[in-house]
């Protein structure tokens, strides 16, 4: 038996510029699986030949996709497909049945085989689901029906996607196609689906449950239970005929929090995912740029540009086209279809296991590897643009899901923004100092004690019904790490932060980097204003805007201070100085006097 060598040294290089690739992509806002491609398309044996494929690096990448499926699993949240319901359906029938079409004749036309069709069809018709909140949020969709009906259209079109792989691989290893094989392959497909169900409804919840009656606290225990069930699902594919992944992404629906003790879900979640997608997946990525042969540029660039076309079109036009029935408008159809129009690690990975199989050859991997680049660079662009689009026609339906608001901080600024915004929306100060949290207690607000870096403790207020986080310490630095946790942790889509005096220029930019708005006024001095405040020497009074401005441009005209913006339709917002102040709307300020 050969010897299998362990190359530290190749290892060590392929996760560094993973590393380096993902953290260069992210900076210009796109994700990290791009940067790892393109590493690894750079550094590989196409181009530069630093780093080479050896038997170690297949063993981790091929883990890696297991690993990668289970995580991708336990991100599904079957309530989010509940809540989307009909409109996502739509999205995601058409988003991924068109282009699935286009790609299939595409292929069969140009005289590919059937089966080749069938496997460019499904990369072309997955979503890449790994980047949309991100992207939600930093365009500040994510509280919208566009946000709901993406994120689980997403869901739907990935799990359809794997559903069609695992029979088409199945059909791809039978020897003889006739009646009786493909019956064969239909029991199969139901059975597994039939088995692993079972198991994750009842047998599962019993064994979380079991585990930890036996007091076991050590997470260690239930990291290895979720690793035996990952292999055990695989294997029950792989006897099935299917691919493995497919068992490790039904093992990751199955794999939730409810499963174990808060804080051993909590640690397990940190560890999975520093695994998975801190090490594993990244040595996946890199190594399939390893196969990209770039020459298609120039030997098959007009095949390059047919396919990513029909993907580009075929996922837009055939989302629009389907989601007429949902009667949300053909604009807003555009809009979803262009959030939709990226790919990702599922693509990838259903391309790397046809180039494994002979079913395609390296130049139509490289092809669709190329696709998925281009087709996910597009998205932040042109989903900018759609939803800009609807904002001025006003069809940009608005949820109210999220609409409450988590105040850090109890002083008497703080105080006086919760009593006038706890009649519209429900309102949670925090703070660490237990006197003035029985303080704005005894008021009759909503106060936890403890600390708001603390993700347990900003759990309590419920962070995934809130619409708002408002740091207001007389510490900077707390509020800013603040809006950092609540905008990372729990995507809350607006956050915004009090800079304290003196600090503003150097706050500005920390203020940008934690994609927060910097609260009031430029020159806001807390200490003076707190005092004010507390001797009782303000008033709070509306002011009605008469002509649109800026919220910088209004401050201008200025001495008080501005806390509040009251829609017309009396919704509420923090007040910052590059807010857009329409006409009727009222800023409450604070005065002296």
């Amino acid at each position: 038996m050969e010897a299998f060598h362990l190359n530290i040294l190749n290892i060590s290089a392929v996760l560094l510029a993973a590393y380096l690739g993902g953290i260069a992509i992210r900076k210009i806002g796109y994700p990290a699986i791009l940067g790892e491609l393109l590493i690894g398309i750079l550094l590989g044996p196409g181009l530069l030949g630093v780093l080479e494929l050896t038997e170690s690096i297949h063993v981790l990448a091929e883990i890696g996709i297991i690993l990668l499926m289970v995580y991708i699993g336990m991100e599904i949240d079957f309530h989010d497909l509940r809540k989307a319901s009909w409109p996502a359906l739509l999205a995601a029938f058409g988003g991924f049945f068109v282009p699935f079409a286009l790609g299939y004749f595409a292929i069969v036309w140009l005289g590919g085989t059937p089966m080749a069709g069938l496997f460019v069809a499904i990369a072309i018709g997955v979503t890449s689901l790994a980047t949309k909140s991100r992207i939600l949020i930093d365009l500040k969709l994510l509280n919208t029906r566009i946000a709901l009906v993406l994120m689980a259209g997403a869901l739907i079109s990935d799990t359809l996607a794997l559903v069609i792989f695992s029979g088409i691989t199945n059909f791809a290893e039978s020897s003889t196609v006739n009646t009786g094989a493909l019956l064969l392959i239909a029991a199969k497909i139901i059975l597994f689906f039939g088995i692993t169900i079972s198991i994750g409804l009842f047998v599962l919840p019993r064994l979380g449950q079991y585990i930890s009656r036996a007091g076991i606290k050590n997470s260690t225990a239930y990291f290895t239970m979720i690793l035996i069930v990952t292999f055990g699902y695989c294997e029950l594919a792989e006897l099935a005929g299917m691919h493995s992944i497919l068992g490790a992404f039904m093992a990751g629906l199955f794999i939730k929090d409810n499963l174990f003790p808060r804080k051993i879900s909590k640690e397990l979640n940190k560890a999975f995912f520093d695994v998975s997608i801190g090490f594993m997946a990244p040595i996946f990525f890199v190594s399939a740029g390893f196969f990209v042969d770039v020459t298609v540029f120039q030997t098959d660039l007009g095949l390059l540009v047919l396919i990513t076309f029909l993907a580009i079109i075929g996922k837009i036009v055939g989302t629009a086209l389907f989601y007429l029935p949902s009667r949300n408008g053909w604009r807003e159809g555009i809009t979803i279809g262009t959030g939709m129009n990226g790919r990702g690690a599922v693509e990838i990975i259903i391309a790397e296991i046809g180039l494994e199989m002979g079913i395609i050859d390296k130049t139509i991997f490289s092809i669709l590897v190329f696709m998925a680049i281009f087709t996910t660079l597009t998205v932040p662009v042109l989903l900018n643009w759609t939803s800009k689009w609807l904002r001025r026609r006003g069809e940009l339906v608005y949820l109210d899901k999220r609409k409450g608001a988590i105040l850090v901080g109890v002083n008497p600024l703080s105080l006086l923004l919760a009593h006038k915004m706890s009649p519209k929306l429900p309102v949670t100060l925090v703070d660490n100092n237990p006197e003035r949290v029985a303080q704005a207690s005894a008021l009759g607000l909503n106060c936890l004690q403890g600390n708001a870096l603390n993700e347990e403790v900003l759990e309590e207020a419920k962070p995934e019904n809130v619409a708002t986080l408002i740091g207001l310490t007389t510490n900077s630095q707390v509020n800013l790490l603040a809006a950092q946790l609540a905008h990372d942790s729990f995507l809350i889509p607006h956050t915004y932060v009090a800079i304290a005096h003196g600090e503003s220029a150097v706050g500005s930019e920390l203020v940008k980097k934690s994609n927060a708005a910097h609260l009031f006024a430029p020159a806001f001095n807390m200490e003076q204003w707190f005092g004010k405040v507390q001797q009782g020497k303000t008033s709070l009074k509306p002011l009605t805007i008469t002509e649109a401005n800026s919220g910088k441009a209004w401050c201008d005209f200025q001495t008080a201070l501005p806390l509040l913006i009251e829609a017309e339709d009396e919704n509420l917002r923090p007040f910052h100085t590059e807010e857009q102040l329409e006409v009727n709307e009222k800023v409450w300020v604070l005065q002296e006097g």
